[in-house]
């Protein structure tokens, strides 16, 4: 027997496709149910667009307008309830006549939380809450923890030795993970919004923060560099990508790079990720280097890890970042020859 689980489960499913396209607003998913056999499906896929409940009740309209008010409507997150971009989703809902809608999850943002669902009862229909809430709160992990903890959602992400460093002591450059870690991490890049390193690896790695790799958007740079000391001929000042500056100097703004101003005599990191609040940034993957990473880790401000670990050895270099694993859960994937550990604190 199919039960409401199933159909919520494909409604995370479909949510799922719209990452690293939809933010700042949820992953969201829906499904149109007719006597036990999916009508329609629909998911939020580019921010700005029409929302998942929207293009489930469409597409069912195309094939099924005579059973769209007999039907019942799974959506991952609650239907939204003022206009934004696009007008309220719970009025569109209404006007369809149907009469039962399952929700995994209440929306967090203030300008919905609540008033979506009390605006289905009001009309009549039948709102069944919290189905799998704790697989929705997973999906939109990104959502939840900008709108709960008032920041981004932070990953850190490195890649070290089998006998624990990150590179070595020269300057020289060396891969440590493989290549199909190198895609893999790209993949990640373009499901975020935002992508941190520190200035010492801005200029000994040169980064370019992109997505080559993969097919997806390029995140916003983000560099700390205290004294602006970074030269302008590194690939981060090239103009190609939105980047944000963090500094102590000034504030200004160059064609696509922003210089924004912070107080290093306090800690930055809090402020950093104010301002990137501010501006509606949901999700940040900090990528190096070990000092920047350790200050996350130091102060607690990271929700998620993802370290690759490498068969090769180096002997000597600078040490990969401590981490402790309290209060956390902790999956390990091979990814080719490396080892891709991933730890997710508990209180998501």
């Amino acid at each position: 027997m199919i039960t409401s689980e199933y159909f919520m489960l494909r409604c995370f499913e479909l949510a799922r496709k719209g990452l690293g396209y939809v933010a700042p607003n949820p992953l969201v998913g829906s499904v149109l149910v007719n006597n036990g056999n999916i009508i329609g499906e629909g998911f939020h896929a580019e921010y700005g667009l029409d929302h998942a409940e929207v293009n489930a009740i469409r597409d069912a309209e195309k094939k099924y307008p005579e059973l769209v008010s007999t039907s019942e409507l799974y959506v991952s997150l609650e239907p939204c309830s003022h206009f934004g971009k696009t007008p309220p989703c719970s009025d569109f809902i209404i006007s369809k006549g149907i009469k039962k809608v399952y929700i995994s999850n209440t929306d967090s943002n203030i300008l919905v939380a609540g008033k979506g669902i009390s605006k289905l009862r009001s009309a009549g229909i039948e709102v069944v809450e919290n189905l799998l809430s704790d697989e929705g709160r997973k999906t939109n992990k990104r959502f939840f923890s900008f709108h709960e903890k008032k920041r981004p959602f932070i990953i850190l992400k490195w890649a070290q030795t089998s006998d624990g460093f990150i590179g070595p002591t020269s300057k020289e450059k060396i891969q440590i993970s493989g290549n199909q870690s190198h895609e893999l991490v790209h993949k990640w890049r373009g499901e975020e919004q935002a992508i941190l390193v520190g200035k010492e690896t801005a200029l000994v790695d040169n980064p370019q923060l992109n997505v080559r790799l993969w097919e997806g958007k390029n995140p916003i740079r983000v560099v700390i560099d205290s004294k602006l000391l970074l030269p302008e001929d590194l690939n981060l000042f090239n103009q190609n990508i939105t980047t944000i500056i963090f500094n102590s100097i000034k504030d200004q703004i160059e064609n696509n790079i922003s210089f924004v101003k912070l107080n290093f005599k306090s800690s930055i990191l809090n402020q950093l990720l104010s301002y990137l609040y501010s501006i509606n940034i949901q999700s940040i993957i900090i990528e190096g280097g070990t000092i920047t990473l350790q200050k996350f880790i130091d102060e607690n401000l990271w929700d998620e890890a993802r370290i690759f670990t490498s068969p090769r050895k180096i002997n000597y270099g600078i040490k990969a970042p401590v981490l402790s694993i309290k209060n956390c859960t902790e999956e390990i994937i091979p990814v080719g020859d490396d080892k891709l550990q991933i730890i997710t604190k508990t209180s998501l």
